[in-house]
């Protein structure tokens, strides 16, 4: 009862007794059709009160009750039969497969199909309304053709399963954007009355200490509106970014007009950086974000020392920014990319921000890490494909 539980389940994962036959069946029942020689040749698959016969090979297949089945005792054993006359050989003689009732088989070679995980679902059978010799040449044949029927069943499975997954992140990611742009509404409402309650209050108070505690009052105001900005932005990058073509070094000088104000162009050094597909506007918020971050990480007392430059590897362009800043320990790499990650306090900043540039990397069909650089420094680099790839 357990085999035939187990048979079940899996048969119902390969979801293949519905719908038209597959191509690639037909194409492997046909082959050992011709590699044992005969005119008929089927995979079946042998549910708990059933044989289905998914793919057929010189006549037109049907499902039929388990226990008209020929094939079962090779799912119930595990092992191949083959056999020049099946009437001949007792377990078969009154099987309304050899006495004409649903046919007159003679020669009959059948090879189970096991799964990966151990159950035996069916068969890869052979037959003739003739008989004649066994050949161990037909016998590996169908051996060989058995496992590439579970393959198919398998490589079908996989792909099915990989479409269900990217559905659901794809639900995933639109549910996220949607309750990230729900709730920034429903924080943002309430901050900016407070804001402009904060903004009447210094234009009537006059002194110091009051201006003080209203000024850092708007400061948390600010903050607090920023990392709200940079949550919604991080729910919706990820989305498929297009195929345009786009040339990081434009972006890279618009990133770096956009930081003008907070690292001086002359401080960044950029080499030559390459053409990508994707989109411009998400990438160059990658950039502007990694050099951002080695300006502000770099040790106090000392001016930003920012390198950006790329180099070619097997299909794709590595992007890096380096920085001659602290440093990240090998065991906190990976949490500098996690949302809200923050890893060092004393850094103005909501912790998004790389969270966000993993996100559009990846998105790209890129990677994205951080390794130490020669000298002291950080490195933070991005994979991206060739724009010609």
């Amino acid at each position: 009862m357990k085999d035939a539980e187990a048979r079940d389940r899996s048969i119902a994962a390969y979801d293949v007794l519905d719908g038209a036959p597959r191509r690639e069946l037909d194409a492997l029942v046909q082959l050992a059709a011709q590699v044992a020689g005969v005119p008929f040749a089927a995979v079946n698959l042998l549910s708990s009160h059933s044989q289905h016969q998914v793919a057929t090979s010189g006549f037109d297949g049907a499902d039929s009750p388990i226990d008209h089945s020929m094939c079962r005792l090779v799912v119930e054993s595990g092992k191949p039969i083959m056999l020049e006359d099946a009437g001949d050989d007792v377990r078969f003689a009154h099987n309304p497969w050899t006495t004409g009732e649903i046919a007159e088989v003679k020669y009959y070679g059948s090879h189970p199909l096991t799964t990966p995980a151990g159950v035996t679902i069916g068969t890869l059978c052979v037959f003739d309304d003739r008989s004649h010799e066994v050949t161990p040449q037909a016998a590996r044949g169908l051996a060989q053709l058995a496992d590439r029927v579970v393959d198919v069943l398998e490589l079908e499975l996989a792909s099915r399963r990989l479409s269900e997954a990217n559905a659901r992140l794809s639900t995933s990611n639109e549910r996220l954007a949607q309750f990230a742009g729900q709730v920034s509404h429903d924080l943002k409402n309430p901050l900016t009355s407070i804001s402009l309650s904060l903004e009447t209050l210094e234009l009537d108070i006059e002194e110091p200490d009051q201006l003080d505690t209203v000024a850092r009052a708007r400061r948390g105001v600010d903050r607090m509106t920023d990392l709200i900005n940079n949550l919604l932005e991080f729910a919706q990058q990820g989305q498929a970014p297009g195929e345009d073509v786009v040339d990081l070094a434009v972006e890279m000088e618009s990133a770096l007009d956009d930081l003008a104000g907070r690292v001086p162009r002359e401080q960044v050094g950029v080499g030559e950086l390459p053409l990508v597909r994707g989109d411009a506007g998400q990438l160059r918020s990658v950039l502007m974000n990694l050099v951002d971050n080695a300006a502000k990480f770099t040790v106090a007392g000392e001016q930003p020392d920012v390198e950006v430059d790329s180099v070619p590897i097997d299909g794709h362009h590595r992007v890096e920014v380096r920085d001659r800043g602290r440093g990240i320990p090998e065991e906190k790499r990976e949490r500098v990319f996690a949302p809200l990650a923050r890893l060092d306090k004393t850094v103005e900043g909501s912790g998004i921000g790389l969270a966000t540039c993993r996100r559009i990397v990846e998105a790209h069909g890129g990677q994205m890490g951080v390794e130490d650089r020669d000298g002291g420094g950080a490195v933070f680099w991005f994979e991206l494909p060739r724009a010609d790839a």
